[in-house]
């Protein structure tokens, strides 16, 4: 006797959204996933993933530690986009983060 596999077909529409900030839920990933964008090297990309990162933390909570106000985040963090680098330093601050610098 065969056996027949049958293959349902999904689609796209179906599909729910990919949300990067359900798989950031310790300091640990936040970091590998910071590290890893850089390291590719995609400038518009750190904007994008420094905004994950800051929703999966809590943005009302990045605002009030970084001194920025949610509205302002939202902008400078979304995608595509080139934050000033004391955004940046402010926002990697607020998450308890740091940027080091190797040779």
């Amino acid at each position: 006797m065969k056996t027949v596999k049958t293959e349902k077909k999904i689609k796209v529409s179906g599909l729910a959204e990919f949300d990067m900030t359900r798989h950031l839920k310790s300091k640990r990933a936040m970091t590998e996933y910071l590290n890893q964008v850089i390291s590719d090297g995609d400038d518009a990309e750190l904007a994008t993933a420094l905004g994950h990162i800051a929703r999966a933390k809590g943005m009302a909570e990045i605002s009030k530690s970084s001194g920025i106000t949610r509205e302002a985040l939202y902008k400078a963090l979304k995608p595509n986009t080139k934050p000033r680098f004391d955004t940046v330093s402010k926002v990697l601050g607020a998450l308890g983060m740091r940027i080091t610098i190797h040779a």
